[in-house]
């Protein structure tokens, strides 16, 4: 790092060389904002991808040099009314903030249920503008800053510039493929990000007179190739087996300690990832109880020594097409840990050792954006637009083939799939009557963060 006064010049393994104004310096060397430095980026794929050791810090300088280059585009087009650029001084900085609320080993813990945690990292986020020094840091920005900083995070309020930091063409979505890409060694986040950022325009919605960030028709085949890299990533990297093995495996620890009460969920509030797995491990080895000591003893080293649970078997979720599932099937209900643990002692483990997966992501595609096609703007929703490669189809195909349900357990017990078909379908063990209905993965809709 290189300062000039009160502003700061980065190099960045990515983007080159990043240009913080003093502001951001000052959001930047706060505790909430360092506290980014020790969250990974993607959570437990390092365990699968070694280089995949970068973090949220890295991810937020990203997206907040993108915001900036982004604004200057847009300024460099056609004129807009005035009114139009109000609060456009705050996208940098609510961009750089944007994951400011992140659990450690950032998304695993939001796929728990609501009670075990205590919000999305996009609610928790209001925790830490609640802190003294970032108050401070923002004070130059004007009174207001913090809040409308936080309904620009959330896609709330007028911005007419929100879209940058939230929505279908946000920046964070063209940082992390790039990012994870490098990182994780593989081609397939190498998204033409130059091409999409040119390709930015001001738009008027024809419907409801607002204005707001859309794209150019030119740039929509960079939208396409936007939508692979996604796909090809969430199936190559996000999703691979192992990298949900060990994320199924830390949401097992953390939701089983949580509802022995050897944490509650606050205490997820603001610790790092080695900081939440050591105390994870004080408090279990301070505890006498069964429950405690499983976690100190088998499945705490197991995950620090990258013993994961092993594929008992698994299912497309194309082939999946026409089976009735029950309902709980991709969340983590207690309907679904009683079927488990009934799965567990049908195999001979101990209970919390069969891990059913079926990860969700219903906005990985999401398509909501207004184009520009040759001075006609159009919506590109969920009915796409005409002559155009039927985009919104696209996106549930891609969702639709990127998933599959996978069984795991802690000692390995290969299994045919129709043995685990017919033990979700034929009320076997913790399987309550009348739980079945169309499992909504197999009718995927709309399309990540």
């Amino acid at each position: 790092m290189q300062g000039h006064g009160r502003s700061l010049v980065i190099r960045d393994p990515v983007w080159n060389t990043i240009r913080m104004d003093a502001v951001a310096v000052a959001i930047m060397d706060t505790a909430a904002f360092q506290r980014l430095r020790y969250i990974r980026q993607l959570g437990l794929a390092h365990l699968v991808y070694p280089g995949a050791t970068h973090t949220r810090f890295d991810h937020a300088l990203g997206v907040y040099h993108l915001a900036v280059r982004a604004l200057a585009i847009l300024r460099a087009g056609p004129p807009v009314p005035d009114h139009v650029w109000r609060g456009a001084h705050l996208i940098p900085h609510a961009a750089l903030l944007h994951d400011i609320g992140h659990y450690a080993f950032s998304h695993a813990l939001e796929e728990l249920e609501p009670e075990r945690i205590a919000g999305d990292h996009e609610e928790m986020s209001a925790r830490f503008f609640e802190s003294a020094p970032l108050e401070a840091a923002l004070e130059p920005l004007g009174p207001t800053a913090a809040d409308e900083i936080f309904r620009i995070i959330r896609g709330e309020g007028d911005n007419a510039l929100r879209g940058l930091v939230s929505g279908s063409l946000d920046l964070d979505k063209m940082e992390y493929l790039r990012r994870d890409a490098r990182f994780c060694g593989v081609p397939y986040g190498d998204v033409d990000v130059e091409r999409l950022l040119q390709g930015l325009a001001l738009l008027r919605d024809p419907v409801s007179g607002d204005w707001e960030v859309g794209l150019r028709g030119k740039a929509l085949s960079t939208l396409e190739s936007l939508l692979f890299s996604k796909y090809q990533m969430f199936r190559t990297v996000y999703w691979h087996h192992a990298v949900r093995a060990a994320t199924g495996l830390y949401k097992r620890i953390v939701e089983t300690a949580v509802e022995a009460g050897l944490l509650s969920p606050l205490d997820l509030v603001g610790p790092t990832d080695e900081e939440l797995l050591y105390e994870l491990g004080r408090r279990a080895g301070a505890d006498r109880g069964p429950t405690a000591e499983r976690l100190a003893r088998r499945w705490l080293p197991a995950l620090r020594e990258r013993r994961l649970p092993k594929r008992a078997t698994e299912i497309p979720a194309w082939q999946l097409e026409g089976r009735t599932l029950p309902h709980w099937v991709s969340g983590d209900t207690p309907a679904k840990r009683r079927w488990e643990d009934g799965i567990a002692a049908e195999l001979g483990l101990a209970p919390g050792e069969v891990i059913l997966d079926f990860p969700v992501k219903k906005r990985m595609f999401e398509l909501d954006v207004l184009v520009d096609r040759d001075g006609h703007v159009v919506r590109l929703g969920q009915e796409g637009i005409a002559g155009l490669i039927d985009l919104p189809r696209l996106a549930e195909e891609l969702y639709r083939t990127a998933r599959v349900l996978r069984l795991f357990t802690m000692e390995r017990r290969p299994l045919e799939a129709e043995w685990l078909l017919e033990r979700l379908g034929s009320g076997s063990p913790g399987v309550e009557e009348g739980a079945a209905a169309k499992s909504s993965a197999t009718a995927p809709t709309g399309a990540p963060t």
